[in-house]
């Protein structure tokens, strides 16, 4: 006889997050005033280079905290890393349990208008 699995039961009777909750959630991540509105419409660089900037400060970080500190959901980044990692921009690396990122700095930026610099030129520009 096969062991029995959770497939017969909804996501919500196993734990998981439903439709509300994910919504709530991704609320919650984004930058806001005392008031609860957003902080800001829009922003001049991207999640993609949020990531970078995070990852590239911190290497080891894992994805719940990185999805904290830009304000999307883990599942945003895990979509942003992988976009990341198969533009060459980062390098995964298995480190025990845990992912360890490497942004490759000398990787040059993707818009014909920016093209010229590479991504250490961008988190120099943003760290100082």
């Amino acid at each position: 006889m096969a062991p029995k699995t959770n497939r017969s039961r909804s996501p919500q009777a196993r734990g998981a997050a439903g439709p509300s909750e994910r919504a709530a959630e991704t609320a919650t991540l984004a930058p806001r005033t005392a008031s609860g509105e957003p902080l800001h419409r829009w922003t001049f660089l991207t999640n993609h280079a949020h990531v970078l900037i995070v990852l590239n400060s911190s290497p080891g970080l894992v994805l719940r905290e990185v999805a904290a500190r830009v304000g999307i959901t883990e599942r945003a980044v895990q979509r942003i890393l992988q976009d990341l990692e198969e533009g060459g921009f980062i390098r995964r690396e298995k480190v025990g349990r845990r992912n360890q990122y490497e942004v490759l700095t000398d990787a040059p930026l993707r818009h014909p208008i920016e093209e010229h610099r590479n991504i250490g030129d961008l988190l120099r520009l943003i760290n100082g």
